[in-house]
């Protein structure tokens, strides 16, 4: 029938019960005549106590013994799940990411992936089994074990997904898909049927917690067919994220709205408005390895012009201390930071072609007496920075305002 990668979360196999009802999907598909490759995570909440146990020994733990703990806890649910298929009559085998030889460079904690060999799990595959891989983890060229960063195990499963060349990558979590944006905030959003990889990867870096970034990266590399779905609904079709085509002319102007809180303004005021005035004040911020996102430099006055640019919530007190340092050195009179704001982006393919959406954006939010500080565009989104305390406020406007409550 159809070779699929399927990816469990941690919520998926947080328990043994759990695990069980994996294993029964599992047999289900394996049962229809699929032949499949299984990449689980860590139980839910096991990673973080790992962490907590090596930061009770180091408070920074080195990161290549960091890497060897807490890869321990996906070893632990590929080889319940073994047993758990072979409850079921299944023959089946886990691998660890270094088993399989999932080779990544040697960025510990933070390790991206090389390479994949197939051979042993083609081997299986080929004798009827079903294949369970560790997720979030692999192997340098010297053979230590590295992991993939927060959320790597939708990684793993994409890059198996595409090393098998598989018809499916099925990543498999405690939502039933995606959604016009969170329901938790908005109960009107609504499940997508279907989501373009370009709209996914916005919607990722934006703040949706859906899919890590880079897992959406590699499977449009690499024309994976992804899908997302719950592990704890024995229906539906998910979400579909696919390339665009011919049907996406039909699509939705906005398809989604992301936020996001992890977000603190910079403000450097009455620097001198002159050529590289811009790269003094980010050159010592991106030395110090701190990421900027959107930035704004307002028309000079009188020689002087003020700058502003938003950081990670948690950089914010390194980014002051960075810029208070070279403070004189750039002749700013002030430097100053704001954690109370939030980013809201409307996400759309359907905006290349319609006009007007920015000002329909601008108006609801005007409005309801909510204040824009920032804006950044691109061609399928657009971003603005306002107060924290609208958040919830302006995700529900926006998502009436672009007829998102409405059935497609």
């Amino acid at each position: 029938m159809a070779l699929i990668v399927q990816k469990y979360g941690g919520t998926s196999v947080g328990s043994p019960e759990r695990i069980k009802n994996v294993a029964k999907r599992v047999a289900k598909f394996k049962a229809q005549g699929h032949d499949l490759v299984v990449v689980l995570s860590a139980m839910s909440g096991e990673t973080n106590r790992l962490i907590a146990l090596a930061k009770e020994i180091q408070a920074t733990p080195d990161p290549r013994e960091l890497d060897v703990i807490v890869s321990t806890g996906e070893q632990v649910t590929i080889g319940l799940l073994a047993m758990a298929l072979k409850e079921l009559g299944l023959e089946a085998r886990s691998y660890t990411g270094g088993q399989v030889k999932i080779l990544t460079d040697s960025a510990f904690t933070k390790a991206r992936i090389q390479s994949i060999d197939d051979e042993n799990m083609r081997a299986d595959l080929n004798a009827g089994r079903v294949v369970i891989v560790a997720g979030f983890q692999g192997v340098d060229a010297e053979g230590n074990i590295t992991t993939l960063g927060r959320g790597g195990s939708d990684t793993t499963g994409v890059a198996l997904a595409a090393a098998l060349r598989a018809d499916e990558c099925q990543i498999y979590t405690d939502v039933d898909g995606v959604y016009t944006t969170d329901p938790r905030v908005v109960p009107e959003a609504r499940k997508l049927k279907t989501i373009t990889f370009e709209e996914m990867l916005e919607m990722a870096s934006l703040g949706s917690k859906v899919l890590q970034i880079r897992s959406v990266e590699f499977a449009g590399k690499y024309n994976v067919k992804l899908r997302v779905l719950s592990s704890f609904q024995d229906e539906g079709e998910g979400t579909l994220i696919t390339f665009e085509d011919d049907s996406n002319m039909e699509k939705p102007v906005v398809s989604g709205i992301a936020f996001n809180r992890d977000e603190a303004r910079i403000n450097v005021i009455g620097v001198p408005d002159k050529p590289g005035i811009a790269y003094q004040i980010l050159g010592p911020v991106a030395d110090a390895l701190i990421d900027v996102d959107m930035i704004i430099q307002n028309v000079g006055q009188d020689g002087t012009t003020d700058f502003s640019f938003t950081v990670p919530k948690n950089d914010l007190p390194r980014t002051i201390k960075v810029l208070e340092g070279v403070q004189n050195h750039i002749g700013a009179k002030s430097v100053s930071g704001d954690d109370k704001i939030c980013k809201i982006s409307i996400v759309g393919v359907g905006m290349r072609s319609h006009v007007g959406v920015a000002s329909t954006m601008f108006r609801t939010l005007a409005e309801e007496g909510i204040n824009i500080q920032m804006i950044s565009t691109s061609e399928i989104k657009i971003s603005v920075i306002v107060d924290e305390k609208y958040l919830e406020l302006a995700v529900r406007v926006l998502h009436k305002a672009f007829g998102l409550d409405q059935a497609a």
